[in-house]
């Protein structure tokens, strides 16, 4: 029997695992890094043990501290969630050797399939097709570049230990292949501890499709449907779904048959993930396998009606698979977006802050997998007030769908992310519900080059004038409702009396003059913006949200939630977040047109891990300048232009901040 689980990770794959496990009457310990220490996922657990610091080294990826944490509070099992220590034979085997139950595959399996080198090997040697490809020992530059030149270009750069898009490149020619090696390897030097890497074919236009195994310890093995993760921007996936739109019954079949033939010849137990690249003949190649539970796994859960952290469980316990291949059935379509804080519109840069304010859709369950139960589940592991650190992945929750079929799914997804509200960081939310409506996402579906080739399609537009106007009126009536005066009251009855603002916007600014008048025993705000004219009308007001209309009284009311701060206000209008940054006292904005920056700042909190600018350099167009690491990922800082460096202010190994200037910069004439 299990009685007491330490779940060895953070945020909604903790909260997620607690669910299941309360419900199954075990009781739940959480460990944490001094960053996590007022985290939802330590407040829910019945006993929460401090690991270490905030850098993942010295908590969440310190096999002693995770013990320790476990002898501490009296755990007799460990489950490692997905991300850090899930996919280490190392930690596995330690679990196992101090005798606690291990909520996951043998470490021989772990080891054999991490490898991905020794994976795909197997593959071969079992029978399930292989993409043309590197992955023998010799790790020179001169080997692997003559391997390259067999495979063709483009291909992949691949941590061989890796997993998650780390330590991956995309090399579209010779000449680029040697930075690309040395960027991936440095990445699964950091990731992994293990620089190796293979070499393999891209096929920039496939599809990316998983198929989900179980086994159990009596030589059970059944797959569960598989689901397609083509949705990826840095090789990271963005949105899931069950089942794929490319697959029929008789191709999920044989996958699933494959899936499960690799599964039995590794000895594996528990749950997996065995990874294939499809394409639009039918034809499929293995990538990798993740000895792990996936980020993904709710889709699964919810066409197959199956919680698969309780099968974990069960598995971990000694028990045969709870149901036989033929007992396994799908039912309608499920879609997961993962909610990122990142800046789409600058290539999904990491963002981090302070939520400050999280309001879920209504209707939305959290950690609910049964089929039976609503259609929209929500799991995050954040809340208004919580804080998004660099030292962990950008993802800070899922919203997950589940509909009779793909379209229904699609369009109650999209809906349910015009509704979730996060205000005082960047997300992608608006951006995944633009991906869900594309067209190209509906039919045919998307392929893993989506976010490049749908990338002028899915750009956020800018805001109109009524947008601009509402936000000017209700950063104006919100401070005077602060001040404490009545909504009438606070405005001159002089119809000539104006309030005027400046508000900044993407590097745009806009001069707003507001005239009140009251109406009906309301007051109507005639707002001109940039010299045009638009009636708005706030019928309620409480600070979080106003009840409003645009257009004269008769127009249609609608709820905007919106957040004031000192010098700034958001909106939420229309399933788009507007940040605005009152300049009115600032000096006026002017920029140059097409001129080039003369300084590189940085965009993000994060290290310096490469420099490739010295002073007096001259460097190409599209050349890197500087290489960040946030939230586990290398980010290139690249020469827009050819420039000349005037001066180079940090070096390899500092910490930057955002807003940090890194070098100066010269058109190179």
């Amino acid at each position: 029997m299990l009685t007491r689980l330490l779940v060895a990770n953070r945020g909604e794959i903790a909260r997620r695992v607690f669910r299941t496990a309360r419900r199954m009457g075990i009781a739940t310990i959480a460990v944490y890094s001094d960053a996590d220490a007022n985290a939802l996922h330590v407040h829910e657990a019945d006993a929460a043990v401090r690991l270490g610091g905030p850098a993942p080294r010295d908590s969440y990826l310190s096999i002693e501290s995770i013990l320790a944490a476990a002898r501490a509070s009296g755990a007799d099992a460990v489950h490692p969630g997905y991300g850090f220590l899930a996919e280490n034979d190392t930690f596995a085997q330690a679990v196992i050797d101090a005798g606690l139950a291990w909520v996951g595959p043998p470490p021989a399996a772990i080891r054999a399939m991490g490898d991905k080198a020794a994976a795909k090997q197997l593959a071969r040697r079992v029978g399930v097709p292989v993409l043309p490809g590197y992955d023998d020992a010799d790790q020179s530059d001169a080997t692997l570049a003559a391997a390259a030149d067999r495979i063709g270009y483009p291909l992949l750069v691949k941590a061989s230990s890796g997993g998650g898009g780390r330590g991956m490149r995309l090399v579209r020619a010779p000449d680029d292949l040697q930075a690309a090696l040395t960027s991936a390897r440095n990445e699964a030097r950091t990731a992994f501890g293990d620089d190796r890497v293979i070499l393999e074919r891209a096929l920039e236009s496939a599809r990316h499709v998983e198929v989900q195994v179980f086994a159990d310890r009596q030589g059970g093995c059944v797959h569960l449907g598989e689901r397609d993760c083509s949705v990826q921007r840095r090789h990271q996936k963005l949105i899931e779904e069950s089942p794929s739109p490319a697959v029929d019954a008789a191709l999920r079949a044989r996958m699933g048959a494959s899936a499960v033939q690799l599964a039995r010849a590794v000895g594996y137990v528990g749950a997996g993930t065995l990874e294939f690249l499809l394409d639009d003949e039918g034809r499929y190649w293995f990538m990798e396998m993740n000895t792990r539970l996936q980020v993904e796994h709710p889709v699964t859960e919810m066409v197959t009606g199956l919680d698969l952290v309780e099968w974990q469980l069960r598995v971990a316990r000694g028990e045969p698979l709870p149901r036989s291949q033929d007992a396994i059935t799908l039912a309608g379509h499920a879609i997961e977006v993962r909610l990122c804080c990142e800046d789409a519109a600058a290539d999904f840069l990491p963002q981090t802050g302070t939520i400050t304010r999280w309001e879920m859709p209504a209707h939305a369950l959290q950690f609910e997998a049964m089929r039976e139960s609503p259609a929209l589940r929500v799991d995050a592991g954040v809340s208004s007030g919580g804080e998004v650190s660099p030292w962990y992945d950008s993802m800070i929750g899922k919203v997950i769908v589940h509909a009779p079929d793909r379209t229904a799914a699609r369009a109650r997804l999209a809906q349910a992310l015009d509704r979730l509200v996060v205000f005082g960081v960047t997300t992608n939310r608006a951006w995944l519900a633009r991906a869900l409506r594309d067209d190209v996402f509906a039919d045919p579906g998307a392929r893993i080059d989506f976010v490049a080739t749908r990338a002028t399609h899915l750009t956020a537009p800018a805001p109109d004038e009524a947008t601009i106007a509402l936000a000017g009126a209700l950063l104006v009536a919100e401070r005077g409702r602060r001040a404490g005066f009545g909504e009438l009251a606070c405005w001159s009855s002089n119809p000539a009396h104006e309030t005027e603002v400046r508000l900044l916007h993407g590097g745009a600014q806009h001069d707003i003059a507001i005239r009140h008048q009251h109406v009906d025993g309301a007051v109507m705000h005639l707002v001109r913006v940039d010299g045009k004219h638009t009636p708005i009308r706030i019928d309620a007001n409480d600070g979080a949200t106003a009840s409003v209309r645009i257009g004269d009284v008769q127009a249609v009311r609608f709820a905007v939630p919106f957040q004031v701060t000192d010098d700034t206000i958001e909106l939420h209008v229309r399933g788009e977040r507007w940040p605005f940054r009152d300049t009115t006292h600032a000096p006026s904005l002017r920029r140059g047109a097409g001129s080039l920056s003369e300084q590189l700042l940085s965009p993000m909190n994060g290290k310096v891990v490469a420099m490739h600018a010295a002073p007096d350099a001259v460097v190409e167009a599209g050349r890197p300048l500087v290489v960040l690491e946030a939230m586990k990922m290398e980010h290139v800082l690249s020469a827009p232009v050819a420039v000349r460096v005037k001066a180079v202010h940090v070096s390899a190994g500092a910490q930057v901040k955002p807003g940090q200037l890194l070098l100066e910069l010269a058109p190179a004439t």
